[in-house]
């Protein structure tokens, strides 16, 4: 059974999510739980991150900026070209003030989980891989593959979504968030070092 302070930021976070976002928000909850059993990793953390990670997503792009720049939340030039990016920072900060969060993983979780970062924590890992592999998900291509990796290595499955993600972004000409491209360098470094 979920513990009730989970429970209660379930309901609150509801309110701020159309019905599609919460659904997939529960998805990554799960998920996130499901791989950290697999993995070792803090069960309970990974489900609040895993229910927080998009608590920002369904405010109107015009207002995440507002709000970033309100609560001196640094905004790059990629960031306001394409204003759906903020929400993992916004998220962070809902986390915090709204949801009382105060495990610094957690809020990192949030934080990363659009863009991955370098050297991510094994928590950053699962709430990235959640976000992408949930089972309500479009089905991608390659998608069977990467959930099955998800469950054998998180470094390995970064990667792979990482590299599905810089061919799905460069054929639809969406702009690259530079901590995206350094995420895939240093994990791709990281896996040539190890061979």
């Amino acid at each position: 059974m979920m513990n009730e302070k989970l429970a209660k930021m379930q309901k609150k976070v509801k309110k701020y999510l159309d019905e599609d976002r919460y659904q997939h928000t529960l998805g990554v909850m799960y998920t996130a739980g499901a791989l950290a059993m697999c993995h070792g990793i803090h069960i309970e953390k990974a489900l609040t991150a895993g229910l927080l990670h998009d608590c920002a997503k369904c405010i109107p792009p015009e207002k995440k900026i507002k709000i970033c720049r309100k609560n001196h939340i640094l905004i790059s030039e990629v960031e306001y070209a394409n204003p759906g990016l903020l929400h993992a920072k916004l998220g962070a900060h809902f986390a915090e003030k709204k949801y009382h969060i105060t495990d610094a993983d957690i809020l990192c979780a949030i934080r990363c989980h659009t863009t991955g970062r370098p050297a991510m924590s094994e928590l950053d890992k699962v709430i990235y891989i959640a976000d992408y592999i949930e089972p309500g998900r479009i089905e991608l291509p390659n998608m069977a593959a990467v959930r099955k990796l998800a469950f054998q290595n998180l470094d390995a499955c970064v990667i792979r979504i990482l590299e599905d993600s810089l061919i799905y972004l460069e054929s639809r000409n969406i702009p690259l968030d530079p901590l995206t491209e350094q995420t895939y360098r240093y994990y791709k470094e990281l896996e040539e070092n190890s061979k």
